[in-house]
């Protein structure tokens, strides 16, 4: 059996019953395992880390045995001893020397391995929440899954950088200390476990109390974590100024707060009586050997430096005693931060490249879009309050309302489609599913007449772009920005971008130009730079198809107008799905269809939608005012 193994058995037996059963909601071997194939890529590292904290553990119990014959060398009274003394003694600074140095070794180790396992599991969450599907996004706390991502891998960090060289060095300490001091009186050891059970068993109900409140405090921080997320973002502190309610946050802020500290005074206070209660249980041992040791030695029957070197070793072993029983509540604690780690790691993205996924083919030539008797329903809204990160990300596959109802739309390559009706009537969600935001229930979305579920993701968001109304930006400069887009972009493209999307201008005026820090979500900007520099990034990305989701819905008709000679270059020459309010917006779609009740009602040009005097000729004349005189409404 490896050493890494013996490490990994000591920790599970130190957090379960008896009878070996495993506590907490999951089964602690699995979490063991799967902990150890996050060690695995350290696993050299981890070896020369326990060779080295065994050592330490050896050199700890010689210390006391060179005491106790320096001391039976001064009882002697024997000047020919001297040197022999001076011998020990220079042994004894040696060995100290040595353990100071591996133990600053074994330190360096265990940093390198708790920031190397920080490291992995902050990677593998991240790049596993990224690949989880929009709807996860919309119900799932942001705060919640940043104190994931920070103080819960932490915690789980703190298994590898402390908890596990004590339980591999304590246990050593502990098998060799109690082997010597039996070898030298085992009467005097019997007597001296016999108030081992005094702090043993209280550990094991300690254990239980202390994980169960690392997990409600993990809860708390969490929720302090959304609330502060949300209203220290520039639109969520507007909206708290303009209600009034800094009060009412601030209660809920401090009550939150008020129960994390709570919590923290508990475990202090917990973890301080405990660990005075240890420290009282190895005095009273302690007395008990000087005193049965030293009414021994005085008869003759034992060596006064046996008694100091049972002293000693005493206080060395009911040091790792203590230990081991504290890491048995840091291991519940670390196991807590693991278990809600691997939550998020566990949940199934519902979007998923298959097996043998393709790239869209021959983008280049242009792209048609179909939408082939699409069905599609969203997560039913009274789930959406579940608290679990598993169940919400599980609402897609249990159905709800039916939002789209058998959808044929065809858009050949190069063409321009316009999806217009009532708000909540559907538009939007034919944008996602042709961006894949979503799949469909039945039916199919192609792309060149394959199913976007048998191109891959990449290949789909390469030849998908969309613009919302919302324009977001990051809290990043301008370049940093448009970048995200193509990344290799030179200077010359990003400017190129820039003038087509008629902000060039803007730009150049801005303190730092392209290096300037456009503020959260872009608020340092108007609403309709934002669309703009949003317009600029899609031209830089160069999409096949576009879709352009309410654009231009929160402009001025000042900003609409430099929006919209923006949108004329986005859109040139390409496949494109407009979604509009404003009619006059898509009079010259090549077809335009209505949306109602998540159905096609009606389709066909303008002039051809007007004559009909349906849906689309009400909507227009509740725009525009005409009469229903249809040669009224297209003069």
């Amino acid at each position: 059996m490896s050493m890494e193994s013996v490490a990994w058995d000591v920790m599970y037996k130190s957090m379960t019953s008896p009878d070996g059963t495993a506590h907490g909601q999951q089964d602690r071997r699995v979490t063991l395992r799967r902990i150890a194939g996050f060690a695995r890529p350290h696993v050299r590292r981890i070896v020369v880390f326990l060779a080295l904290s065994v050592t330490t553990a050896v050199l700890t119990v010689v210390t006391p045995l060179l005491a106790g014959h320096v001391v039976n060398l001064i009882t002697e009274q024997d000047s020919a001893a001297a040197g022999a003394i001076a011998g020990f003694a220079a042994l004894i600074a040696v060995i100290a020397v040595a353990e100071a140095a591996a133990s600053i070794v074994t330190r360096w180790l265990s940093a390198n391995i708790g920031e190397g396992l920080i490291l992995d599991l902050r990677r593998a969450v991240f790049d596993h929440v990224q690949r989880m599907p929009v709807a996860f996004f919309t119900r799932t706390r942001t705060g919640a899954l940043v104190s994931r991502l920070n103080n819960d891998v932490i915690g789980a960090q703190r298994a590898f950088s402390d908890t596990l060289s004590g339980v591999v060095s304590n246990a050593v300490t502990l098998a060799l200390t109690l082997g010597v001091m039996i070898a030298i009186s085992w009467q005097i050891t019997i007597l001296a476990l016999v108030l081992l059970p005094v702090f043993v068993l209280p550990a094991r109900r300690l254990g239980h109390r202390m994980a169960a409140l690392s997990r409600e405090a993990a809860e708390h921080n969490a929720r302090m974590s959304t609330q502060m997320t949300e209203r220290f973002s520039a639109p969520g502190a507007t909206l708290v100024k303009l209600f009034g309610r800094p009060e009412v946050e601030s209660a809920e802020f401090t009550s939150r707060a008020d129960r994390v500290r709570d919590i923290g005074v508990r475990r202090a206070m917990l973890e301080t009586v405990f660990m005075t209660a240890l420290t009282l249980v190895s005095a009273l041992a302690l007395a008990l050997v000087y005193g049965l040791g030293g009414w021994l030695a005085v008869h003759q029957h034992l060596s006064a430096g046996a008694v100091v070197s049972l002293a000693l070793l005493l206080t060395r072993m009911y040091a790792p005693l203590t230990a081991l029983a504290n890491a048995r509540v840091e291991i519940m604690s670390a196991l807590v931060s693991f278990e809600r780690v691997f939550e998020v790691l566990d949940l199934e993205p519902l979007i998923a490249d298959a097996p043998d996924a393709v790239d869209v083919p021959n983008p280049e030539a242009g792209v048609s879009v179909r939408f082939d008797d699409v069905d599609f329903a969203y997560p039913s809204a009274d789930k959406v309050s579940l608290a679990s990160l598993e169940e919400v990300a599980q609402l897609d596959s249990r159905g709800g309302q039916q939002v789209l109802h058998h959808i044929d739309l065809d858009v050949p390559a190069g063409h321009m489609v316009a999806l217009v009706g009532s708000s909540g009537a559907g538009k939007s969600t034919i944008a996602s599913l042709a961006t894949r935001l979503y799949d469909v229930d039945s039916g199919a979305v192609r792309l060149n007449g394959i199913d976007v579920r048998d191109l891959t993701s990449a290949s789909v968001h390469r030849t998908v772009g969309l613009v919302t109304q919302d324009g977001h930006l990051f809290h990043d400069t301008v370049r940093a920005n448009l970048a995200l887009a193509a990344p290799d972009a030179t200077d010359e493209q990003v400017w190129d971008a820039l003038r087509r999307a008629r902000l060039a201008d803007l730009v150049e005026s801005l303190p730092d130009g392209l290096d300037t820090v456009v503020g959260e979500r872009g608020y340092r900007l108007s609403g309709g730079e934002r669309q703009r520099m949003t317009i600029a990034r899609l031209l830089l990305a160069r999409p096949a198809v576009v879709i352009l989701d309410e654009a231009t819905a929160h402009l001025d008709s000042t900003s609409e107008a430099a929006v919209q000679e923006a949108l004329a270059e986005a859109l040139a020459g390409r496949t494109s799905i407009v979604i509009a309010h404003r009619l006059s917006t898509i009079r010259a779609a090549d077809e335009i269809a209505v949306i109602e009740a998540g159905r096609v009602v009606e389709r066909g040009d303008h002039a051809t939608l007007l004559a009909h005097g349906g849906r689309y000729a009400q909507l227009y004349r509740t725009q525009f005012g005409a009469d229903d005189d249809p040669e009224a409404l297209t003069a």
